[in-house]
């Protein structure tokens, strides 16, 4: 992210002089890249368990916190698309979507059931060896009304947004390391209690939700046509991200969940072209 300030400079020598009207009437497309920061924090993760042996004869409550544990979320780098139109000088509808970002889920602490069995059955999510636990792609369009200062023809216009993105998840998919781990440390005495011994198997999943979305940034004018630009987004985005161990039949035997902001923070360069039909 060390060039965009270069661009951002190189930007402003080649629009000097240039001017582009963004009038009602026009349409913008831009494209270019955009690099995601999350600003997350999470609850620790709350186990519930299928009614069984452990709980009767080890004293394992059936639901549980696991304090000290906690998911984060790691950065990333994707392409952007943006739709504009212009329905007054000031005023556009905008719509953004692009190539949706690919995400590594890291995890602390560790997972520790009640009772004496606790020191036997449990999962570390920082070690090492089971990190990243996890990778999802998330897709976030947005709709966002978007107000442009100055005037029309102004080389430079600044500009900023309000809106909203539905987001939703894809290719939830756990890393192979914390899979076996989760089978291995705990899924095969899960099953064992509950009277499903054999192999057990785990998948992860992640809530869709709708947040709102801020954006700031400023056009610069290469030509009549053309301009570069810079903004900065912010998403209010939260999920609950959940992880279940099901036996070889398909009973779930746990569900560990955890409550995740994520907030992204997303900072994109991009290139524009103004048209009219």
């Amino acid at each position: 992210m060390e060039s965009i300030p270069r661009l951002l400079v190189l930007a402003f020598g080649l629009c000097a002089g240039a001017a582009q009207a963004r009038e009602a009437g026009d349409h913008h497309l831009q494209l270019g890249l955009v690099h995601v920061n999350t600003l997350d924090s999470s609850t620790p993760l709350r186990t519930q368990l299928r009614p069984s042996l452990l709980g009767g004869v080890l004293g394992i409550d059936s639901d549980f916190v696991s304090e000290g544990t906690a998911a984060r979320v790691g950065s990333s780098e994707t392409l952007l698309f943006i739709y504009s139109y212009y329905f007054t000088d000031r005023w556009s509808l905008k719509l953004e979507g692009g190539i949706p970002a690919r995400f590594d889920i890291a995890g602390e602490g560790v997972v520790r059931p009640t009772g004496i069995a606790g020191s036997v059955i449990s999962v570390d999510l920082g070690a090492p060896v089971n990190n990243p636990l996890a990778s999802a792609t998330q897709w976030s369009p947005v709709a966002m009304l978007q107000y442009s200062f100055g005037r029309p023809r102004d080389a430079v216009r600044p500009y900023v947004g309000v809106g909203l993105t539905y987001t939703w998840f894809t290719d939830v998919e756990l890393d192979e390391d914390f899979d076996a781990a989760l089978n291995d440390q705990f899924g095969r005495a899960l099953a064992l209690a509950a009277g499903k011994p054999g192999a057990t198997r785990a998948r992860a999943d992640a809530s869709p939700s709708f947040a709102p979305a801020f954006n700031a940034g400023i056009a610069m004018s290469l030509s009549e046509r053309w301009n570069v630009s810079a903004s900065v987004s912010y998403l209010m985005l939260s999920t609950e991200s959940t992880i279940d161990i099901l036996a070889a039949d398909g009973a779930r035997l746990a569900r560990s969940r955890t409550a995740l902001d994520l907030n992204p923070l997303a900072m994109s360069v991009l290139v524009g072209y103004r048209f009219r039909l």
